[in-house]
């Protein structure tokens, strides 16, 4: 009897511990084939607007972090749904440091860390991930934590570029995505 009663004890230690890991995943879950399926959107403002408007993981895993052309901002980082990924200036990249949480995070949802990202036009020397304020690991690129915008609402997107003038679009190196400088029109070129 003894042994049957340890038994039933490490059942249910293990399925308490998978709970509490499941429950701690605040910004997105890890699936089996090692991408970050991405965090759950709010609902769409019309109703009548088809559901796939709304963030969705990357198919058997995605690409996790990938290069992608925006014709305003140039070349810039988005989630392998092709959503834009951004940086936040009041965090830091050296040390990497994370400043976002609570409702900022439900707002910007960092991109968690997989154990297997997948990466395309992406310098894996330069991906790594910090922990946050919570315990679970974000994605940092050259340093800087990863954040998703809410009202993102489909790919390629980039309604949060310049939001407080502290949210930016992120660049493959982990820099500041910015208007491409239109060319002169006429003139000297001054």
């Amino acid at each position: 009897m003894p042994d049957f009663r340890r038994t039933a004890l490490l059942a249910a230690s293990a399925a308490a511990a998978i709970a509490l890991v499941t429950a701690c995943d605040p910004g997105g879950t890890t699936d089996t084939a090692g991408g970050t399926t991405a965090p759950a959107a709010s609902a769409p403002a019309n109703p009548s607007e088809p559901s796939s408007s709304a963030p969705s993981a990357p198919a058997g895993g995605g690409t996790g972090l990938q290069t992608a052309s925006s014709s305003t901002l140039g070349t810039i980082v988005t989630d392998g749904s092709g959503y834009t990924l951004y940086r936040f200036d009041k965090d830091t990249a050296k040390p990497p440091v994370s400043n976002c949480n609570g409702d900022c995070a439900k707002l910007w949802p960092p991109v968690m860390a997989s154990d297997n990202p997948q990466l395309k036009g992406i310098d894996a020397k330069l991906v790594s991930t910090v922990t946050r304020a919570d315990g679970s690991k974000q994605v940092t690129l050259n340093g800087w934590p990863l954040y998703r915008y809410t009202p993102d609402t489909k790919p390629g997107d980039t309604k949060g570029q310049g939001v407080k003038g502290t949210w930016w679009a992120v660049t493959p190196t982990g820099g500041k995505a910015a208007p491409a400088a239109s060319p002169a029109t006429g003139g000297y070129g001054y």
